[in-house]
């Protein structure tokens, strides 16, 4: 019956009136990829609330524009911390609306969607993740490690015998995945991200300088001045504003490139431990491999200056940075569509959990 030409005609135009997604629920941002239309929505996760009456007043880029400059009676919310769902209902709202915005104009449902989950997920947070897409009317969910999705939408071949690794650098959290014949060999996953670099960047202002600087004041000066090596001009300056500590008043200060790398250096350490741990674990042959291949680099802190040359300094291993870094997870998720059997064995949904655990779910993706 599923070739019959009625049923192919049926299953054309079903592709014509729903979506087939790809989902990375990430700590800072959410990016969604429709199959056949690639990325649709690639926005801040963050939500604006009402501290008056709990009412959601603006979500992702809207209320990412809000933020340092919000109404008294309006609270910035990350639904989402290191990875995992912190606040279920707003992360509900939050996809919700993302998954709306994804829909082509003709679509009123989702089929199916694959999420990236991190490594090491609990069943009661994979279960939340699991609860906000159907609450988003996504018919089916399956859920795949990160770090398996990257390498993927990095160019890993699913074919490859010999083993690649991942290190996959979010906001809240970096992920190292290492990968060989299309499952996972190793994967570890540490809370350390670009986060953690904007947070050492206003701290480092606040003790040295007295001056309280902004979120994003902090990430704009990690994206124009700082690098993780030597900076090729230490003393490039830049002027920041805020509020003087002591004061309370307004302030203007001068700050050098070389002086937020030293303030990004205590967490790219942390970092490079992280990943030389996970190396550390490997079994000999894998271990053989990935000094032959090196490191592949994704993620959107793997667009900060000068990271794989850091890592490739602290790790001896050769370093390079994929191709589409910010979007090699959906790009991995999109390419599962085309691998069914791959995507049943690979999965992280348990029995109970998934929506449709029919045998033939699959022969349809």
């Amino acid at each position: 019956m599923l070739k019959t030409p009625s049923f192919l005609r049926f299953n054309k135009l079903r592709d014509l009136v729903s979506d087939s997604m790809a989902i990375d629920m990430g700590s800072t941002r959410t990016i969604i990829a429709v199959r056949g239309r690639g990325i649709v929505v690639d926005e801040p996760s963050i939500v604006a609330i009402n501290k008056v009456t709990g009412e959601i007043v603006a979500i992702g880029a809207e209320a990412h524009d809000m933020q340092g400059r919000e109404a008294r009676e309006i609270s910035l919310v990350s639904p989402l911390v290191d990875g995992v769902v912190a606040d279920f209902e707003r992360t509900q709202m939050m996809l919700d609306r993302f998954v709306l915005s994804a829909r082509s104009g003709l679509s009123h449902f989702s089929r199916r969607a694959i999420m990236s989950v991190l490594s090491g997920v609990t069943h009661v947070e994979q279960r939340a993740l699991l609860s906000a897409a159907e609450h988003s009317h996504i018919g089916r969910v399956y859920m795949v490690e990160e770090g398996l999705a990257a390498a993927l939408g990095a160019g890993v071949s699913i074919d490859d015998k010999s083993a690649s690794a991942v290190v996959d650098i979010g906001g809240g959290s970096t992920n190292v995945a290492v990968v060989a014949r299309g499952s996972i060999v190793y994967s570890q996953a540490e809370r350390i991200g670009g986060s953690d670099i904007d947070a050492a960047i206003s701290d480092r202002l606040r003790r040295h300088h007295g001056l309280l600087i902004g979120e994003l004041t902090a990430e704009r000066l990690k994206i124009e001045l700082a690098t993780a090596i030597e900076p090729p001009d230490a003393a490039r300056r830049m002027t920041v504003k805020g509020r003087d500590v002591q004061a309370g008043t307004p302030r203007a200060v001068e700050v050098t490139s070389g002086e937020i790398c030293d303030a990004a250096q205590s967490s790219l350490q942390r970092l490079s431990r992280s990943v030389t741990r996970a190396l550390a674990e490997l079994p000999p042959e894998v271990a053989a491999d990935i000094y032959d291949r090196g490191l592949i680099l994704t993620g959107g802190g793997a667009l900060l200056e000068g990271i794989s040359e850091f890592l490739q300094r602290e790790t001896h291993l050769a370093t390079r940075l994929a191709e589409h870094p910010r979007h090699s997870i959906v790009i991995g998720l999109t390419q599962l569509y085309d691998e069914p059997l791959l995507l049943r064995r690979v999965t992280r949904n348990e029995p109970l959990l998934l929506l449709d655990p029919d045998e033939g779910a699959f022969e349809s993706l």
